[in-house]
């Protein structure tokens, strides 16, 4: 009984002061691949995963591709047969480190960091550096990042049939609170 009590004292009384890792499995991901003048291109993943470990810097995102909804079916059809290939490449992964990062100076008051690291569609792996803004919010960390992507740097064909109402830059947006 008196190791318990002298257990119980010692977590009430000295604090953790760093938490090991922060995650959520609600991040948003969001990108449109439009033309100007033709049907617009765009989807949205809701469930994607997301973990930060604070003392590495260390982030990874998980985005299951058949889970991007898109406002037409027979989109989201072409989107994960003909473009993804989603029953053979199932998963987008990044990997990286976000920059001079600490957790003691992120509050109410977003910041820039660069996240630097390495993201994998459709098979093949790229080292990519992105801007986000990072800021404390009431339930957690919010990061939110903007940023392009090419398709030929992950070798996603455009079939020549639609290569005019498809743009191979893909505007990308990244919403999440981690806690």
């Amino acid at each position: 009984m008196k190791k318990f009590t002298l257990l119980v004292l010692f977590f009430v009384l000295y604090p953790i002061s760093a938490q090991e890792k922060l995650s959520t499995s609600k991040c948003t991901i969001y990108f449109e691949a439009s033309v100007p003048l033709f049907e617009a291109v765009e989807a949205k993943n809701d469930a994607v995963d997301c973990t930060l470990i604070p003392d590495k810097s260390q982030i990874t995102f998980t985005a299951v591709i058949k889970n991007f909804q898109f406002k037409r079916d027979l989109m989201k059809e072409h989107f994960n047969s003909n473009y993804m290939e989603s029953d053979r490449y199932s998963k987008a992964i990044f990997k990286g480190v976000i920059e001079k990062f600490d957790l003691k100076i992120v509050t109410e008051t977003e910041k820039d960091f660069q996240i630097k690291g390495k993201l994998t569609i459709h098979g093949q792996t790229r080292l990519i550096t992105v801007n986000a803004k990072i800021k404390k919010v009431n339930n957690g960390i919010q990061i939110t990042s903007h940023f392009t992507l090419n398709t030929d740097d992950f070798n996603i064909e455009i079939p020549s049939i639609v290569i005019a109402k498809i743009s191979k830059n893909v505007n990308t947006q990244i919403d999440c609170i981690l806690n």
